[in-house]
């Protein structure tokens, strides 16, 4: 699904990534573990084009995201983002938060869909007696129901249709995130990226989002998650990538990487944090 070659990134005359090369298969659940400054958080911006990267290609369903030539808004709807400050609009409400992006982009693809319907309409002026082609049927106001509908859906999902009409400034850490992943997942993405989705919430609010993140990897969803949850990480990622200054050091299954990890780097990290 992902292949990133070589990917490097700078800063000024700082080296953050140093020539990242892997693979994000379909259905996967990555996790990426290291010490901080490792460059995890700037590799996970990079595979949304958030950060341009220096040098380098990633290769999204066929397509060179890194490469400045594409329209990048496109290949982005299709990658959902989740951030340790929840990154939600406080002068909206919930449902709000997660009707912008799917609205705001339909309206965007409804003009196309008018000009579509337009020489639909004249193609089915020379057809005569043939079989018709039928318009696109679709309204701002459908738009608008539909993404309503959706949001409503999400919101039940994780048990906070109650909390539809309010403002985040009035939910918890916990119900801000599972909001924010929620708003994610209303653009129907292919893949999940996840920065530390639980680093900004107190410690008791922390299972209900990894039980969310648990949720989405049982039923199929790719996935890359930055976390310090080894325990998570463990748990529920098919693969592990340690990275230290800038670079993956090892890159395993969770068994390999928690209980036989080969690189001293490896080894040095994990003796302190588990």
């Amino acid at each position: 699904m992902i292949d990133v070659i070589d990917l490097k990134k700078n800063y000024g005359q700082l080296e953050v990534l140093k020539g990242i090369t892997t693979t994000i298969k379909e259905g996967e659940k990555v996790a990426i573990i290291g010490p901080s400054g490792s460059g995890k958080s700037t590799f996970l911006r990079c595979l949304n084009c958030m950060e341009d990267p220096s040098s380098g290609s990633i290769i999204f369903q066929g397509v060179d995201i890194a490469d400045m030539r594409v329209n990048i808004n496109i290949h982005r709807r299709h990658m959902g983002m989740v951030f340790q400050q929840f990154n939600l609009f406080n002068n909206k409400t919930v449902i709000g938060n997660i009707m912008l992006a799917p609205v705001h982009i339909a309206l965007q693809d409804l003009s196309m869909k008018k000009i579509k319907n337009f020489f639909i309409r004249i193609g089915n002026v020379f057809l005569k007696n043939k079989k018709p082609l039928y318009e696109i049927n679709t309204n701002k106001a459908k738009i608008i129901e539909e993404a309503r509908e959706n949001a409503m859906r999400l919101l039940k999902r994780i048990g906070l249709e109650d909390k539809a009409d309010v403002y985040p400034s009035t939910l918890s850490g916990g119900q801000k995130q599972r909001i924010a992943i929620i708003r994610a997942l209303a653009m129907n993405p292919k893949v999940m990226l996840f920065d530390e989705p639980t680093s900004a919430l107190d410690p008791e609010m922390v299972g209900e989002v990894l039980d969310l993140i648990k949720q989405l990897a049982d039923e199929g969803m790719t996935m890359v998650i930055v976390t310090h949850e080894m325990g998570f990480a463990r748990e529920v990622a098919t693969r592990v990538l340690f990275m230290d200054e800038g670079r993956i050091v090892e890159e395993n299954t969770p068994e390999e990487i928690f209980f036989r990890p080969q690189n001293p780097r490896t080894q040095e990290f994990l003796s302190k944090v588990l």
